[in-house]
């Protein structure tokens, strides 16, 4: 629900969607190189005219206010600011950006959501609104959840926003017989990937897929290659080899592997001589604890993590209800009954017919199809 609709005679409800749908394209601009901080996006509107645009940037800092505020210069003063998420009112690695916006002269604030941090939590709004700024808060709302659903889950939850990616054949297969790697979806489909790459945090996958594929796990659409995430591995007995591509560009891009604790001390030593991050997490019925490993993510961090092989990882994130997003690409291509089911000892339909999730998207993604799901 709107709260304070008070607006410049200027600026008309359909102004203040329109100006917020950019804030929230520029705040996408930061999806998978904020963590810990939220993707933020802010623009200034000054007589109907934008004068200051800004996104959170790389790292977390500055934040998008903070750049919009910036680049508006004295045109910021008398000006409306659309934000994206609650400007902070704490003082953590950087200055409030209330302050900055009080010292802006801004008269008036269209802010999408409350920051659920409990060291925000509506004081930013208290304290605009205290020096005389008119504040309006709710447009976009629904968008901004979508966009900060991983700082919101961090935040409530103290874990990240879980993503599942799928890629299934039309009989529901995601390799073949002898758990061979089988392309499946096409070149389309493999670019869309990347790009979820480039916008997470964080992909993980399970050993027996690195085992089987020896992925490299980065982002390698043209130009991207620095948007990459960090890359997970759960390897309970750390069996992860040396020689693999994960380890030997650890140095470029950070790896991390989860272990148990009664993991070898010396291969974990002799991973993290070559540059890779040893987690420790619980062991629950002789697996990792994935409710542990995930608050151990979220206190280092991570607020959007991909879960992206193989069926059995993706099946017990299933059946752990674990998964907020999925998106599942399926191609018209037939496997056949010795194929590798894509949940591990599960069907399909636990995630497709999950009373948790629903279908909120279909598209064709080159000549494959995506499905994308959504918690409810």
């Amino acid at each position: 629900m709107l709260q304070n609709l008070s607006r410049d005679a200027a600026l008309t409800q359909s102004d203040d969607r329109r100006f917020m749908a950019l804030a929230l394209t520029l705040g996408r601009r930061g999806l998978g190189r904020t963590w810990p901080n939220p993707a933020v996006g802010a623009v200034i509107v000054k007589d109907g005219v934008i004068v200051g645009r800004g996104w959170t940037q790389p790292g977390g800092r500055p934040h998008a206010e903070i750049e919009a505020i910036r680049r508006a210069g004295a045109a910021a003063r008398g000006a409306t600011l659309y934000v994206t998420l609650e400007p902070c009112s704490h003082h953590g690695k950087s200055p409030p950006c209330a302050d900055a916006v009080i010292a802006a002269g801004l008269s008036r604030v269209v802010s999408a959501l409350e920051d659920p941090n409990p060291e925000v939590a509506g004081m930013g709004h208290a304290r605009l609104r205290a020096a005389g700024i008119s504040v309006d808060v709710g447009i976009g709302a629904e968008e901004a959840r979508r966009d900060h659903a991983g700082h919101i889950r961090r935040m409530r939850e103290g874990r990240p926003q879980v993503m599942l990616k799928l890629a299934v054949s039309a009989d529901g297969k995601a390799g073949a017989a002898g758990r061979r790697p089988l392309a499946i979806t096409g070149e389309a489909v493999r670019e869309r990937v990347h790009l979820l790459r480039a916008e997470s945090d964080a992909v993980m996958v399970g050993i027996g897929t690195v085992l089987a594929d020896d992925p490299l796990l980065t982002c390698r659409l043209p130009g991207m290659a620095a948007c990459s995430p960090v890359r997970i591995v759960l390897d309970s007995a750390l069996r992860l080899p040396l020689a693999s591509r994960l380890v030997c560009s650890a140095r470029e891009t950070p790896v991390w592997v989860v272990a148990s604790s009664a993991a070898s001390s010396e291969a974990a030593a002799a991973l993290q001589a070559r540059g890779v991050e040893i987690l420790r997490a619980k062991v629950s019925g002789g697996r990792l604890d994935l409710g542990d490993m995930l608050t151990l993510l979220a206190a280092r961090g991570i607020t959007r993590l991909m879960v992206e092989g193989g069926p059995t990882l993706a099946a017990a994130f299933v059946a752990a209800d674990l998964v907020d997003e999925a998106n599942l690409f399926q191609s018209s291509t037939l496997v056949g009954a010795a194929g590798i089911d894509a949940l591990e000892g599960l069907p399909l339909t636990a995630l497709t017919q999950s009373p948790r999730l629903d279908c909120i998207a279909r598209e064709p993604i080159g000549v494959d199809m995506l499905a994308v799901f959504e918690r409810r």
